[in-house]
């Protein structure tokens, strides 16, 4: 099947290659009628700050990046200069108190069965562990940053050898040296992330929302990254929009993608989405898909 083809005027946002799996991409400078004419399902992007595509015919594939992203790609424009205002980063808001007592059953409807399921993959995981890895803990304790910006301790297997990180923090990678081969394992089906259990328990976290990062990488994603805080208004999650949608990363770019997928979340909340990430999570899992 032949994918849609993405004509963008300017590049003020860069497709990934994610964004590319859907959809092919022309970057062009300015359009003109001969562009327009031959415009039949494709999309025409205005990627840019001019307000041009008001003086075009709205029945054709028109949109502001900003409203593409969100309706196709399902993630939430981020712009690059925090002083420029946005509508849809505007309507990024807490869990209403029904959504939150909504998460909280999904939380604990998924925790029984997870826990009866699970118990056997925990039993030889941490003889993997030890086998592997004999020197170190079967459970990495590390603190991260939850809801309002307040820290927690986050329990997962340990996937790394001891002393991964003694020189300062590191981002994981994909063929990691500091993995071992059962981690390598665990970090590809997410099996390291059961433990987070404990963490859901205590309403530190949920099931699904925004991964917890640690108070190192918030401090120097907020330098950097416009509006990175707003991810801490709702409780972290086991797995999520980003992790479904975004392989691990090891950038700054990285990091302001996952971020607009998780404000997709937030904002898009519902049933439905909850559903469709933990499906998506399954499959991830099965698959052995997770990077």
């Amino acid at each position: 099947m032949n994918k849609k083809l993405i004509i963008s005027v300017g590049k003020k946002y860069t497709f990934t290659e994610i964004d590319k799996k859907k959809f092919d991409v022309k970057y062009i400078d300015n359009i003109n009628e001969s562009i327009l004419s031959k415009i039949k399902n494709d999309f025409l992007i205005f990627n840019n700050e001019d307000k041009e595509y008001e003086k075009l015919n709205i029945n054709k594939k028109i949109f502001k990046i900003e409203d593409f992203l969100n309706k196709h790609l399902k993630k939430i424009y981020i712009p690059k200069d925090k002083n420029i205002r946005s509508k849809l980063l505007e309507s990024v808001k807490p869990y209403t108190t029904m959504e939150y007592i909504l998460k909280r059953i999904i939380d604990f409807t998924i925790l029984i069965p997870l826990l009866i399921i699970s118990l056997p993959i925990v039993l030889y995981s941490a003889y993997r562990i030890k086998k592997e890895s004999p020197d170190g803990p079967i459970l990495f304790k590390q603190k991260r940053v939850g809801k309002d910006g307040k820290e927690f301790i986050c329990y997962k297997f340990r996937s790394m050898v001891p002393d991964a990180e003694k020189d300062k923090p590191k981002f994981a990678t994909k063929d990691d040296p500091r993995v071992f081969k059962w981690g390598r394992i665990m970090r590809k089906t997410r099996i390291d992330e059961i433990p987070q259990i404990i963490n859901v328990l205590k309403g530190e976290m949920h099931i699904i929302g925004p991964r917890p990062e640690r108070k190192y990488w918030i401090e120097q994603f907020e330098k950097e990254i416009p509006f990175y805080n707003l991810r801490h208004i709702v409780s972290p999650g086991i797995t999520g929009w980003a992790q479904v949608n975004y392989p691990y990363g090891d950038s700054v770019e990285d990091a302001y993608q996952k971020l607009m997928y998780d404000l997709y979340y937030i904002k898009n909340w519902s049933l439905w989405l909850e559903l469709k990430i933990i499906f998506k999570t399954i499959y991830i899992m099965i698959s052995r898909k997770g990077h």
